[in-house]
């Protein structure tokens, strides 16, 4: 069934997030989906800007903005053009725009081929196994969250970069940290500023010691044209994704199975299914709430209206995604044939690790609900406490049983 629990339930300080952020559970609120049908595109109040910010919500509109990377800059919204290049965090690839972003875009993309994916499909089932066990061992109930969709993503993403297994677990703290809006500002920025130093540290490291792992081959191939600050910047942008937003997706997929026991019971008895099942995990729980934002380069035409050369455009990727459904309604359905979505963006920017997180999550799913036919969740649905849904969203812990 789905979750009832109203927004006045959610961490604090969410009835101060924006209403194409906030959230019923896993559900968007419904006025999102009333404002991607009536007014696609609408000029919004947005805190600590001075530019004009409009809100795309239409999944035309939203494809239209991030598909444009001519008229549309990725680049960190400032006054002068000038402090938005001071802003962009080195290796980042979402805030770099054309040709930075096809330089290092073009270093990065051959360790996420179909072939390498191949080569690693053996160690992430291994890694999907050990924390399998470590589920079962914690005995009934166990908190999915904790035993199995945050280390599996964590792990996987650790051992794709180098990163030694003795850091995976205060790596992974502080990038968690870091993130969260539960958290005071300082704590926040001293787990940022930890998170970097120690990303710093490995690229030097890897530089005089190289491994068989994606920075290494990096170093051997690209070395000389890469600082130390890319690196590590690369490192920092790919190894986010890797956990956290693997992380929610396993998560709030696996509830969102639990909450709807026909495809529960339809995924068990159709192995032939996960890969439509992960593609609509994704979509229907769409993480990532709103893309980084976009400034206009030019005035655009776009959706009856006129954004100006300045304007900053907030790309809502939960509202394109939940509202743009070709169904009537937008019903969880794992044998949707082309779920559509842009839960890893759109265009150029178009998540590079997007391979390596549908291999985890198609891994750890199947064999999830292989191993434990009876999985089930081991308390009430509205006991359940998410977190903010203005940063990467989630399931706070998920108590299960089998």
């Amino acid at each position: 069934m789905p979750d009832q629990r109203t927004p006045a339930e959610q961490p604090p300080g969410t009835r101060d997030v924006p209403v194409h952020e906030r959230r019923d559970g896993i559900d968007p609120l419904p006025e999102l989906g009333l404002m991607s049908r009536q007014t696609p595109l609408v000029l919004i109040d947005a805190a600590n800007t001075a530019e004009r910010t409009w809100l795309a919500v239409g999944p035309d509109t939203v494809r239209a903005v991030l598909g444009d990377a001519e008229r549309f800059s990725t680049r960190p919204p400032a006054d002068t053009e000038a402090d938005s290049r001071r802003l962009i965090q080195e290796g980042n690839l979402l805030q770099y725009d054309p040709p930075e972003h096809t330089r290092l875009r073009k270093m990065q993309a051959p360790e996420f081929t179909q072939r390498r994916m191949r080569r690693l499909e053996p160690l992430v089932e291994k890694i999907v196994d050990d924390h399998l066990d470590a589920l079962e061992r914690a005995g009934q109930p166990a908190d999915l969250v904790r035993h199995f969709a945050q280390p599996i993503p964590a792990l996987v993403g650790c051992v794709l970069l180098g990163i030694p297994r003795d850091d995976h677990a205060e790596l992974a703290r502080n990038l968690d940290l870091s993130r969260s809006d539960n958290r005071p500002r300082e704590q926040r920025m001293a787990a940022g500023k930890a998170y970097m130093a120690y990303l710093i540290k490995f690229a030097r490291s890897r530089r005089r010691h190289r491994g068989d792992d994606l920075i290494s081959a990096l170093i051997h191939d690209h070395g000389m044209d890469m600082s130390d600050a890319e690196l590590a910047g690369t490192v920092a942008t790919l190894l986010a994704p890797a956990i956290l937003n693997v992380t929610g997706t396993l998560s709030l997929g696996v509830l969102a199975l639990l909450q709807h026991p026909d495809q529960l019971a339809l995924l068990r008895e159709r192995d032939d299914l996960v890969d439509r099942a992960v593609e609509e995990m994704l979509r229907y729980t769409s993480v990532v709430s709103t893309a980084s934002p976009r400034t206009a380069l030019v005035d655009v035409p776009l959706a009856g209206e006129v954004v100006k050369a300045g304007d900053v455009v907030l790309c809502s990727l939960l509202g394109a995604n939940r509202s743009g459904c070709p169904h009537a309604e937008d019903a969880f359905d794992i044998t949707r044939e082309n779920a559509g979505h842009v839960a890893f963006g759109h265009g150029i920017h178009h998540c590079l690790g997007a391979p390596l997180s549908r291999l985890t999550l198609r891994t750890a799913v199947h064999a999830l609900l292989h191993r434990f036919p009876g999985l089930r969740l081991a308390v009430p649905v509205e006991d359940l406490r998410y977190k903010s849904p203005s940063g990467i969203y989630g399931v706070e812990t998920l108590p299960v049983a089998w």
